[in-house]
Parts: C-alpha cells; structure tokens; sequence
C-alpha cells in the first residue's frame, strides 16, 4: 500500500488496438501502486469503458494517468469529449447499450467530472 503521493504515470490511446495496451498499462501500475489485483481489475475495467466511450463518441483519442494518493489510486481518463452523464440508473436488461457509465459509477469509489471548454476529465478513485 502506498503512503505517499506519487507522480502520474501516463499513458496515450487514439485507436481501437490501443485499448489491450491502456488496460494492461492500467492493471499494472494500479497493482504496483499498492492496489489488490481485483480492485486493480476493477479500476481497469471503468478505464476501459471510459476509453471505448472515448473512440467511439470523440475524435483525438486521449490520456490516461494514474498515481497514489495516501489512501488511494487515482486515475484520470482525459478527452477532446463533452461531460458524459453520470448519475443514472442501471438500463434494464433488455436494452442493447448504456450499461457502461452506470457500471464505471458502481465499481469506483470516487468517479469526478472535469470539463475545461477544450474537453473533458474524468476522475476515478480506488481506495486501497
């Protein structure tokens, strides 16, 4: 378990292919942070949503940064995007899309929203 702050580690994705990279990038460094592997799985899988959701609703691709506060990882999912909607409820099992913002809500401990104009943040945190 970390206790202290760390600089971020970052990572670039712009394409399809890049994802089997953000995640294992995401995995990784969540686990070498002081994450468990399944609150590490779990961080990788809302980032993995939140860069699908990237490629498929923007154009430029984004970032991926990630680091240790005192008590917890942080990561920060950066794109060219408007502010996606958070706060809704769970899509009902018989329709074919939304369940991902709504998972990405359930699995982090914190999910924050950060538009500047130029594009969108979106903040995760996992406690240790």
């Amino acid at each position: 378990m970390s206790t202290r702050a760390t600089r971020p580690a970052e990572a670039a994705y712009a394409e399809p292919t890049d994802l089997a990279f953000v995640r294992d990038f995401v995995r990784d460094e969540a686990i070498a942070l002081g994450l468990s592997r399944l609150r590490a799985d779990l961080l990788t899988v809302a980032v993995s949503e939140l860069a699908t959701n990237t490629l498929q609703h923007t154009a430029g691709g984004g970032i991926v940064r990630i680091w240790a506060e005192a008590d917890k990882v942080r990561c920060d999912v950066v794109d060219g995007g408007v502010s996606p909607g958070f706060g809704r409820a769970m899509p009902a099992a018989d329709q074919p899309r939304g369940r991902g913002l709504a998972i990405v809500e359930r699995i982090c401990d914190e999910v924050g929203i950060h538009p500047d104009g130029v594009g969108t943040t979106v903040s995760l945190g996992m406690l240790f």
